[in-house]
């Protein structure tokens, strides 16, 4: 057995799914005399004949039936552990193309993505931030191997698979300059915005859009002192006065000084954030390494 070769046991499979010399041979691109001779000196080692050749109808021996099954299983380990490798060398290398929402990228990533380039320096990590709906189009074409989303989605798509990851509150940030909203108490509800200057965002942000339609549920239009900014500027313009934004906890937690944070009274207002792929294609090796990292943090 230690003189057997796992060329020849892809020959002899090769013969026994095709019972056919020359047939096998052109499966295997090799030439049939070199494919025959490898026969021949499989069966010399084991001791036994693999094949009844008679009047060119080829069938197994005893013996050749005994080895089939364990020669598949030899080739498919074999495949196995080059997959298995090949994964291992994209975590050496390569890249990972993940989206996020804006304010995604200010709260829950900064500190996963650098987990995971600590433990893979040498996977390049490409972000682009944007909102659900352009991530979904951008994942659906390709371009990303995952996103995170806030669901529900705006167009829900069979071609994409998610998984939840976080439920998260939202808060209300104001400048400690300015008077405290809700007439100073320690949480506000959404009713106490009437009348309070918002700063927010531009069209096609995922909060902008939570944040008018609470509004509008409880009954008034909210009026806006900026709008059009992303969660750096809009966090910006609260702290010079402008005046008050709702965000989520995650952001406002990581902003820094020079922001008053009071939380929304129940029910409250809060986001369900997902992690997205394509249903169709698996995510590579190390986006699937990093898909871990983010559901298990």
């Amino acid at each position: 057995m230690a003189g057997m070769q796992f060329q020849q046991l892809q020959y002899f499979v090769a013969v026994a799914e095709t019972r056919h010399f020359t047939r096998a041979a052109e499966a295997v691109h090799v030439a049939q005399p070199s494919l025959s001779q490898q026969i021949k000196a499989l069966e010399r080692e084991l001791g036994a004949d693999l094949f009844l050749r008679a009047r060119g109808n080829i069938t197994l021996t005893d013996a050749g039936e005994a080895l089939l099954p364990l020669a598949r299983r030899i080739l498919a380990d074999a495949e196995t552990a080059r997959h298995e490798v090949q994964e291992l060398v994209q975590l050496r290398s390569g890249r990972v193309r993940l989206g996020a929402t804006p304010s995604l990228c200010t709260g829950l990533l900064p500190d996963v993505l650098r987990a995971f380039h600590d433990r893979y320096p040498g996977i390049r990590l490409l972000i682009e931030e944007s909102g659900s709906h352009d991530l979904v189009r951008e994942l659906a074409r390709g371009a990303l191997d995952l996103a995170l989303v806030v669901l529900p989605l705006p167009t829900p798509s069979p071609a994409l698979t998610t998984v939840e990851l976080l439920r998260e509150d939202l808060v209300v940030v104001s400048s400690p300059d300015a008077p405290r909203p809700g007439r100073g108490r320690r949480s506000v509800r959404i009713a106490d915005l009437e009348g309070e200057r918002l700063v927010m965002f531009r069209h096609g942000y995922d909060l902008r859009e939570l944040t008018v339609a609470a509004c509008r549920s409880a009954g008034f239009e909210p009026s806006f002192a900026v709008e059009g900014g992303e969660m750096d500027a809009v966090l910006g313009f609260v702290r010079a006065g402008l005046g008050i934004a709702v965000v989520p906890r995650m952001v406002a937690s990581r902003a820094g000084r020079g922001l008053r944070v009071t939380p929304l009274a129940r029910p409250g207002l809060h986001r369900t954030i997902a992690l997205a792929h394509r249903s169709d294609v698996a995510p590579p090796r190390a986006a699937r390494e990093l898909q871990r990292m983010l559901l298990e943090r």
